[in-house]
């Protein structure tokens, strides 16, 4: 076990996949949560996951864990279908028939449930090394290490800390002020509608395929099924029950939900439930359908907020990753592949410089590796790279919003665009 102490603020899915292959290099690491546990906020339901999360958590997942992802994955999709609000197509894109794997690593195209790979990535994290109810308020760093100060007085050391606590990110907020966060003046609301005994076969034919973008004026709606490969709980590892799904999404400016925005960010799911049914009064009585048997109590509201870069910063003992430093808008289906890819590097860069993959094999590593400067130039490298994809992420996703040239409802016309003319093949 290399001397090295990392802390981990925050148990998303950045966070616990750095932990993982933190622990499987031999490095100590402990995630500090501020939740009580991982289903207790609503942070979204189905992911799209690509090759970046394929890689990511082939490397930082013991093998028999990333047989149960791979297990629980979805099915991945056959088609991308954008109709308008009464169902009429007005394109549709199939597979390119590459034949390449959906579910291999370097491949990989398909659809999960967050929770379900959420519990997947803590699985194993037990003897204090996921700690819930500890929300970091803030940290003092020194020559030595890193003091955090928790909620209630608690603290704890460490050599390195990571800010993965998200877009709220307290440890960001602190380092670097200037990167926060924009709200963009969109909102979404987020709905899961279950796949009861025939209810798939209810769905009209376009939602049974794959994603689905509705184009209803200055609203839009985003639909994508979940059909587990393999029940959850019956895939090992302790993992919740799950059943199949249809997740669904409202978005629009703020301007367009018809009621004043604080009211908005203040309702409750039967309020969002209520409101997300009347913005579709108009539309096809399938679509009306699909919100009328959701389950109303996980209906939940996003603000769509994306960073700001900022210049280059030198490295130190703190550093972050994920939505506390790139937040993007969910329309590519970026973020959470993009928080992956950053615990993979940054593992990867921690793992260089302890030699700890060397220790762990039982090979004599070259020094002890956690002198400051080893650990600030591994730091540093994986600072470098890491600003480059992840900025260049939220500037495509945000530039590509804007040349649509469309005048409302620009993040669900950004997917029409994206589908019909620039997309290279199906994604989930």
């Amino acid at each position: 076990m290399s001397s090295l102490r990392v802390a981990v603020a925050g148990g998303g899915l950045g966070g616990l996949c750095l932990a993982q292959g933190l622990l499987k290099a031999g490095i100590d690491v402990t995630v500090y949560e501020r939740d009580a546990h991982l289903a207790v906020r609503r942070q979204g339901y189905r992911l799209h996951v690509d090759a970046r999360a394929g890689r990511a958590l082939e490397q930082c997942l013991p093998p028999e864990h990333f047989a149960v992802f791979r297990a629980t994955c979805g099915d991945a999709s056959t088609r991308l279908t954008v109709m308008s609000e009464r169902l009429r197509v007005l394109s549709e894109q199939g597979s390119t028939g590459s034949g390449a794997d959906p579910y291999a690593p370097a491949t990989l195209s398909t659809s999960v449930n967050r929770q379900t790979l959420r519990e997947v990535l803590a699985a194993g994290l037990d003897d204090g090394k996921l700690v819930f109810g500890s929300e970091l308020v803030r940290y003092e760093a020194g020559q030595d290490g890193v003091r955090l100060h928790f909620a209630g007085g608690r603290q704890a050391e460490a050599d390195l800390l990571v800010g993965a606590d998200g877009v709220n990110s307290a440890v960001r907020r602190q380092y670097l002020p200037a990167a926060d966060a924009v709200d963009t003046g969109k909102r979404c609301i987020y709905g899961k509608t279950p796949l009861r005994a025939g209810a798939v076969d209810r769905l009209p034919s376009a939602l049974q395929a794959g994603f689905t973008a509705v184009i209803g004026g200055r609203i839009g709606m985003a639909t994508g099924l979940v059909r587990f490969r393999q029940r959850p709980e019956q895939a090992g590892l302790g993992l919740s029950p799950a059943g199949d799904y249809l997740m669904w999404a409202l978005a629009a400016d703020r301007r367009h939900f018809g009621v004043p925005d604080e009211r908005l960010t203040a309702m409750v799911p039967a309020e969002l439930h209520a409101l997300a049914a009347k913005l579709i009064r108009t539309w096809h009585p399938d679509l009306r359908a699909l919100l009328a048997e959701a389950a109303i109590e996980e209906t939940f509201l996003v603000r769509i907020r994306t960073s700001r870069p900022v210049p280059p910063w030198p490295p130190s003992r703190v550093t972050v990753l994920g939505d506390a430093i790139h937040a993007m808008s969910p329309a590519r289906g970026s973020g959470a592949n993009t928080a992956l890819q950053d615990a993979a590097l940054l593992c990867r860069a921690l793992t260089g410089a302890t030699g700890a993959e060397a220790t762990a094999t039982g090979t004599e590593a070259a020094g002890n590796g956690t002198e400051d400067g080893g650990l600030l130039t591994a730091v540093g490298d994986y600072e470098k790279q890491m600003r480059e994809y992840g900025y260049a992420a939220v500037a495509a996703s945000s530039q590509a919003e804007a040349e649509t040239g469309m005048r409302h409802n620009r993040l669900m016309f950004w997917l029409y665009r994206r589908m019909t003319g620039t997309s290279a093949g199906v994604t989930s």
